[in-house]
């Protein structure tokens, strides 16, 4: 694993299962425990509800109630100060909007990060961050899970970042209103390539980015729709011919869509065709 994503820190030694009080709504949870050597996603957020969101849906939902993976929640607000659990401060220096302070987000990180041991990387999503990419998410998908924070207002306090080494992963470059969003895309990217989630692992091997590539068309049943076919190759049963087909239409569409990994493609001594 590069160190964009890693945390490395001493080996655990407690036993399978650790059972922790948890903040979250009854009717978002899980009754999986929490098993040790189980991929685990912890989120830091004023936003907890918003969570599992689309990520307890279909595979990920079923692999996270079979226990495959683990999620969860920390309410930032729990660390809010005063009478009104404030989290935010005008900017130093003056200018618009609130940023989320240092001392609400230190102790919410140490409460996070508390007995974590292994390779944990610890992300703030953020837009100024590395962009996100297939290599990145196969590299976390190997770590022993994750802690994520998830930002709102203009941002944090930067020395929180600098104090805990956080990095710093954007989903795009353009802006929303808090990293939840961000931080749901990064998991259901990382979880399925998780093994046993997919049914089909080998299909997380041939689709977009894999190859250094963007994915082939894809085409199914019925053979022939408002007058369109299927290509001819793929209903030939001729394995090779199909194999080539793909690799030229990935080529063709990367080519014109993706410059940029078409160069990257080419350099890495691929044929340019």
């Amino acid at each position: 694993m590069n160190d964009e994503i890693k945390r490395s820190v001493p080996s655990r030694s407690h036993g399978r299962k650790t059972i922790r009080p948890t903040f979250k709504p009854r009717e978002l949870m899980t009754p999986t425990p929490d098993l040790h050597g189980v991929w685990k996603a912890k989120i830091l957020t004023l936003f907890p509800t918003a969570f599992p969101g689309v990520l307890g849906e279909s595979l990920t939902g079923k692999a996270l109630q079979d226990g495959l993976w683990q999620l969860e929640t920390i309410d930032l607000r729990r660390f809010g100060l005063g009478k009104h659990r404030n989290v935010d401060e005008t900017p130093a220096g003056g200018g618009a909007g609130m940023v989320l302070r240092a001392d609400v987000l230190g102790p919410a990180i140490d409460h996070a990060m508390d007995g974590i041991t292994g390779n944990w990387p610890l992300i703030y999503l953020s837009p100024r961050g590395k962009p996100m990419n297939q290599q990145m998410m196969q590299n976390l998908a190997r770590a022993d899970g994750v802690t994520l924070l998830c930002g709102r207002f203009e941002g944090v306090d930067e020395r929180v970042l600098q104090h805990y080494g956080i990095q710093e992963v954007s989903l795009g470059d353009f802006v929303m209103t808090g990293g939840e969003i961000a931080a749901q895309a990064m998991i259901d990217a990382t979880v399925r390539l998780i093994p046993n989630v997919l049914g089909n692992y080998a299909s997380t091997e041939e689709e977009s980015f894999s190859s250094g590539l963007l994915e082939h068309p894809q085409y199914t049943r019925p053979a022939d729709w408002n007058g369109l076919p299927i290509p001819e190759v793929l209903m030939s049963g001729h394995h090779a011919k199909i194999a080539d087909w793909r690799t030229e239409q990935s080529e063709a569409i990367t080519k014109v869509r993706r410059p940029d990994m078409w160069d990257a493609y080419t350099k890495a001594g691929k044929p340019e065709k």
